[in-house]
């Protein structure tokens, strides 16, 4: 068992880092195209999400000539992957996109002396865009997680199959990741604001019919494609709209907090809803969720689309 975990935390290692693929694909952007290249590197891992599940077909094959378990194959793949990402992102990745981005902005050095913790706050501090597009980022995790780990658990709890479960998962996933190629283009185009709106709409809806139809597979099915492309919207505008305001001396420090301050969040909601859900009901989790989003919500109407914008611009 100690290997195992061993594997699997240097293997959340590893996902860390390339969740900031998708702010690095923003270094050397045009600050209308930062939507549109955060959401294709969002919609590249589409490819490994659906792959991922069926690596038992190629894992038989691997096993047939290595002896080793069929999970064990599983996990031999991935890293095959995963030293193939590294590889090409050493060889090909030069020079580093976020330097050239430094090189060309006269970026100073002031700071640097601080921890990276330390610089991140410090960005917040003083970038209120900074802090309205970390408040997106993780209400959105905050909201999918918690719904998306309890579905399946509901799901089996009002009798429905190992497929059913299957099924809803995909499609959820397919709904996180599957439009974000739209989702960062309606970002360039309409703007950060209006696209959180619209991710905001997007999440109440899916919230609201798994409140009201708990028991129907159908419309769970339909709520968590629903959850997946709101969260969709969300999280490419916001971490878009992140990308672009914050400074160049701490850009990489505030973009990896950001990133573990939402999986931590979303990680700590995961763990609370199990609880919640046993002692109320889905309908009632689904309500929380609604009220989780109350902030964010309050924020996004009280801030003019101008601020936004002049928060983007300034970066």
């Amino acid at each position: 068992m100690v290997p195992l975990f061993v594997g699997l935390f240097f293997m959340g290692a590893g996902l860390a880092v390339s969740l900031q693929a998708r702010f690095t694909a923003t270094d050397l952007a045009e600050p209308h195209r930062h939507g549109r290249a955060l959401a294709l590197v969002v919609w590249v891992g589409t490819l490994g999400s659906v792959l991922g599940p069926n690596l038992a077909v190629p894992g038989r094959l691997v096993t047939d000539a290595t002896g080793l378990s069929l999970y064990s194959s599983a996990f031999l793949i991935a890293a095959v992957g995963m030293a193939l990402a590294g590889a090409i992102a050493f060889a090909l990745l030069r020079p580093d996109p976020l330097l050239e981005a430094q090189r060309g902005a006269g970026a100073r050095s002031a700071g640097r002396g601080r921890g990276a913790i330390g610089r991140m706050r410090a960005e917040l501090r003083i970038n209120p865009g900074a802090r309205y597009a970390v408040l997106a980022i993780v209400s959105a995790q905050i909201v999918m997680v918690s719904i998306m780990t309890m579905t399946p658990v509901h799901i089996t709890h009002q009798g429905g199959s190992v497929d059913i479960v299957g099924v809803t998962i995909s499609l959820h996933i397919v709904g996180m990741y599957a439009f974000s190629p739209i989702v960062g283009q309606l970002t360039d185009r309409l703007g950060h604001r209006t696209t959180i709106i619209i991710g905001l709409l997007t999440f109440v809806v899916s919230l609201v019919l798994g409140a009201a139809r708990p028991d129907g597979t159908g419309a769970i099915i339909v709520s968590l494609v629903l959850l997946g492309i709101g969260w969709s919207f969300v999280n490419v505008a916001g971490s878009a709209l992140f990308s672009s305001v914050v400074s160049d001396d701490t850009r990489a420090a505030s973009q990896g907090g950001v990133d573990a301050l939402s999986n931590l969040c979303g990680a700590t909601a995961a763990f609370l809803a199990g609880p919640l859900l046993v002692a109320t009901s889905f309908s009632m989790l689904s309500i929380l969720a609604i009220l989780v989003l109350l902030p964010l919500g309050v924020l996004v109407v009280a801030r003019s689309p101008q601020a936004t914008r002049a928060g983007s611009e300034g970066s």
